[in-house]
């Protein structure tokens, strides 16, 4: 096995033409004879420079409208001989096979088909076969062949062979290789995803891949010793993912599990119908608020819980004006999300130089399914995103007393923000806005006084008279098992509850309602977040 191989023949086949012309430009001043197939071979000699059309290699032209163009002995051979093998000498020189030193091929752009919602048939024919097939030939081969599959890797190869006299190493031959398996594994499971999804059907697939391209090396993970990256799964559903950092400090891994959670969270509320406001900690909200304008909706949010909004992640469910920014420029805050950031909100911002300022481009459908993933010790989980909706004819009113309007809107409110609540989820709310969250605790008793001493403690700090738990409304994420949580709301003066029901104690619950004139309005359907 060679360590320095320089190449002398190259297979170039891309579908992404960035940075082509330097690299072809540059393999031709070295003398590497040029081998390619359509387009790029066009691109090729509008550079001036000589190249061998793959027909003329292989004898046979394209064939079935381009499904089949490099799946021939003459291609495969050329990459797969071992070199200084001498049964693959004699076979090559038997067919009158040359060696190929060195692969160019990026794969069909199946993935952003898909993003782009193409129809079925044509995400077909974005299939790539002989792509994946060259990839892997020439990365299995790597101890001879160079390959590459992405154009971000062309400065690093010109790199190498202008460190090298021309050749490269065995060590960066492997990288390569690596990178070029990655592909393929990702490609392939992009596909695989996609065919299920069509098929359709309740099992879940015996194998499961889960792929995605690097967007950012982090600092660190959740803690200086973890090692982290973050990575873009191609879906293109609006977030963190597809943001555009307009200022700040690089973001930690941290803040985008943070700003992931805010902007879920405030999608929930349509901007058509409202402005809304999430302010997160710890991936869970700490306030959220809805109003006429982001400004309110903001000021709303941040009096719900000053405490922990502090150094806290804003998602915005419209896009961030420059009123909004001019009192969002009076907090310590680490991260503010939004669509869109106005021209002059972002210059307003501008001098806040520790703040990160994203615009994501849109908002996520919070009805939009997909799969989420966690790993466990062996393996991973997988599950569908959270899509539940509060439909209207779904509510029954299990109390004597039926919430009035202004109960009802709120009731709807909570429940959405407990839905982004750790469990146990107990989520306070009046007049548009939380006004005491509780969560993450082991007992939903537990839960509810978090989220009444919350609403006590907001009071004292706005220097209102009596706790805004007083005629505030509350959600659960799941059912009551005994009636003491409904006491203890009853007690701080919560005059109506939204909850799943389906305990065995639900008349027990629903009469400990009733005994304190509460209305009662169960959902059916439990948003439990671990």
């Amino acid at each position: 096995m060679t360590d320095t191989v320089i190449p002398k023949r190259a297979l170039i086949s891309v579908s992404d033409k960035t940075g082509l012309a330097g690299l072809v430009r540059a393999l031709a001043g070295r003398g590497v004879e040029l081998i390619s197939t359509g387009g790029t071979a066009a691109l090729i000699r509008a550079e001036g420079l000589a190249v061998t059309e793959v027909s003329a290699l292989t004898g046979f032209p394209e064939m079935l409208g381009g499904r089949v163009k490099t799946l021939h002995p003459a291609v495969h051979g050329g990459l797969l001989a071992r070199r200084g093998d001498p049964g693959d000498a004699a076979a090559l020189a038997a067919h009158g096979i040359r060696p190929i030193d060195l692969l160019v091929v990026n794969l069909y752009p199946f993935e952003a088909a898909l993003a782009r919602g193409a129809a079925p048939a044509e995400l077909v024919e974005e299939i790539d076969v002989g792509g994946p097939a060259m990839l892997r030939a020439a990365a299995k081969n790597h101890a001879d062949v160079a390959v590459l599959c992405d154009p971000e890797d062309y400065p690093a190869f010109l790199g190498e062979l202008a460190a090298q006299g021309g050749g490269t190493r065995l060590a960066f031959r492997q990288r390569l290789a690596a990178a070029a398996f990655a592909r393929t594994a990702a490609y392939d499971a992009a596909i695989a995803a996609f065919l299920a999804a069509e098929a359709g059907g309740p099992a879940p697939p015996r194998r499961r891949a889960v792929a995605g391209t690097l967007a950012q090396a982090l600092r660190y993970g959740e803690n200086p010793h973890q090692a982290a990256a973050f990575y873009r799964d191609g879906t293109g559903r609006p977030g963190v993912a597809t943001a555009r950092q307009l200022q700040g400090k690089e973001l930690s891994y941290n803040n985008l599990l943070d700003t992931d959670a805010a902007f879920e969270a405030v999608a929930e509320v349509n901007p058509a119908e409202a402005a809304a406001c999430v302010i997160v900690k710890h991936a869970t909200p700490c306030a959220a608020a809805r109003a006429a304008t982001p400004r309110e909706a903001f000021l709303k949010a941040l009096d719900a819980d000053r405490t922990s909004a502090f150094g806290g992640i804003v998602a915005l469910n419209r896009p961030l004006d420059r009123v909004t920014a001019e009192e969002i420029a009076r907090h310590f805050l680490e991260v503010v999300i939004a669509p869109g950031i106005e021209a002059g909100a972002a210059a307003l911002l501008a001098r806040r130089e520790g703040l990160r300022l994203l615009s994501a481009g849109g908002l996520p459908d919070p009805r939009t399914g997909g799969p989420t993933v966690r790993s466990v010790a062996g393996g991973f989980l997988v599950q569908d995103r959270d899509t539940g909706d509060l439909r209207a004819e779904a509510l029954r009113v299990a109390s004597a007393r039926a919430p009035t309007a202004a109960e009802l809107a709120d009731l709807v409110f909570a429940w959405k923000v407990a839905k982004h609540v750790r469990s146990n989820a107990i989520v306070l709310a009046r007049e548009g806005a939380t006004v005491g969250i509780g969560g993450g605790q082991t007992a939903r008793v537990d839960a509810v006084e978090q989220a009444v001493r919350k609403a006590a403690a907001m009071g004292a700090a706005l220097g209102l008279p009596h706790s805004p738990a007083r005629g505030a409304v509350a959600a659960s994420d799941a059912f009551f098992p005994f009636p003491d949580g409904i006491e203890v709301l009853a007690a701080a003066g919560v005059t109506a509850v939204i909850q799943p029901g389906g305990a065995r104690r639900d008349a027990e619950v629903t009469a400990a309602a009733d005994a304190a004139g509460m209305a009662m309005v169960l959902t059916g359907m439990r948003h439990f977040r671990h």
